[in-house]
């Protein structure tokens, strides 16, 4: 985890950053046949019956314990520089009010964020594949009134690394004629259809598929531009 401290002979922040990488996974992967509440706040993110992400809150920002005392009347802000396309970060609370908040950048949010020096694990979604995702981050003293930077404080920046793993879902793969198949081995899942990606009501297709070459092949006659997706019977 980036464990962030001030040197007073320095008059900046440091960080070290634990060389372990941690993975993204998605509940379908961890957990097969769980579902997230409805009511919580990471539900549309996270549920697989929603946009089924994978996440982790693996990495937390944390002070180091020969960390000097930091100049009176500032406080440490955290700001990411980079990171990869289609990852997002969250500040994520379990306890009430539970929190699923956007942070650095994700969804309109600002790129900073202040930090009172207690740990804190945000938590980081992307989606499900093999993909390596990073982001590049630094920390940096402000007034704590003003919120103004006071240069020469920064840490540079220093980079974050996740592996990623997909949550098993058949590929689908449609054709010109609107054919969508998938491997003749997935025995136990089911093809739904919905108007839309944020629907809450997909329904099962039940026209009967078809093998070819391996392959299990429908042609969705009730919704030929519908949107499609897997989901594994219990």
């Amino acid at each position: 985890m980036p464990m962030v401290g001030y040197d007073a002979d320095l008059g900046a922040l440091y960080v070290t950053v634990d060389p372990t990488v941690p993975q993204l996974t998605p509940l379908l992967a961890s957990n097969p046949g769980a579902d997230f509440d409805p009511a919580d706040p990471w539900y549309d993110c996270l549920d697989p019956h929603r946009q089924g992400l994978a996440f982790s809150r693996r990495y937390g920002f944390t002070m180091d314990a020969m960390t000097d005392l930091l100049p009176a009347d500032t406080a440490i802000w955290i700001r990411k520089v980079s990171s990869s396309p289609g990852i997002g970060f969250y500040n994520y609370r379990s306890s009430v009010p539970k929190s699923w908040a956007p942070i650095f950048g994700t969804s309109g949010a600002t790129n900073t964020l202040q930090w009172n020096g207690m740990m804190f694990h945000p938590g980081v979604a992307a989606p499900a594949g093999t993909n390596v995702y990073t982001a590049t981050f630094e920390a940096f003293l402000a007034g704590a009134e003003s919120g103004a930077e006071i240069p020469g404080t920064a840490t540079g920046p220093f980079v974050l690394t996740w592996t990623n793993t997909p949550d098993g879902r058949p590929p689908l793969n449609v054709g010109l004629k609107v054919v969508i198949t998938w491997p003749g081995t997935a025995t136990n899942w089911v093809l739904e259809t919905a108007d839309t990606l944020s629907s809450t009501n997909w329904m099962i297709v039940t026209n009967a598929p078809t093998v070819v070459d391996g392959q299990r092949a429908v042609v969705p006659d009730s919704n030929p531009q519908g949107f499609y997706r897997m989901r594994l019977m219990p």
